[in-house]
């Protein structure tokens, strides 16, 4: 049996960690042990490891879907999807994906493939190895160099969406004629 110590003074006589059947024995069970004021930093540390692998979901390159995906917080897509992704969370489709899929989540970053609409309530970037061929809806739009985007995009929310529907009633008739600038008298 091996033990892990850390930041252990070799003058200092080891303490031994109360044993556990093998089976059961934590890995971190010796280190908080050995050194109390690590166990603090372990355990300042340890949820923020958790939290971040517990919220990443990630479907590799041989996983292929049809039909709806759903999820909470961020999912990394390296694989084929065909059907619907719809979330609140953030949608990573890494450069071996191949989405045929209409998508709608918060945010979208695209280094792979993908036919259909994407929507997102916060931003999609494209990056250089992305391919899309659909619209795209999104307060921010990010295209790098080298992607290629085949559609037409809506970036950004309307100031005065509301007050368009009224204005246009009113437009028809007092539409200016071409070549003329509205409110100057020719």
């Amino acid at each position: 049996m091996f033990k892990k110590v850390i930041g252990q003074d070799s003058s200092e006589p080891a303490r031994s960690a109360p044993t556990l059947p093998e089976t059961h024995r934590p890995e971190s069970a010796a280190p908080v042990a050995a050194q109390p004021s690590y166990s603090a930093q372990q355990s300042a540390a340890a949820p923020t490891r958790q939290t971040a692998s517990a919220t990443r979901n990630v479907l590799s390159s041989d996983v292929e879907i049809k039909g709806t995906v759903k999820f909470t917080n961020d999912l990394v897509v390296d694989g084929k999807i065909e059907g619907e992704i719809s979330s609140d969370g953030n949608l990573t489709i890494g450069e071996n994906a191949r989405i045929k899929a209409e998508v709608k989540t918060a945010t979208v970053v695209v280094y792979g493939k993908v036919h259909g609409n994407l929507t997102a309530t916060d931003r999609v970037e494209l990056k250089a190895s992305a391919e899309v061929v659909g619209d795209i809806k999104a307060k921010v739009l990010s295209i790098e160099p080298g992607a290629i985007f085949v559609g037409k995009s809506t970036v950004g929310t309307p100031a005065n969406a509301p007050a368009q529907a009224p204005a246009k009633a009113g437009a028809a008739a007092e539409a200016p004629k071409q070549g003329t600038l509205a409110g100057t008298n020719p």
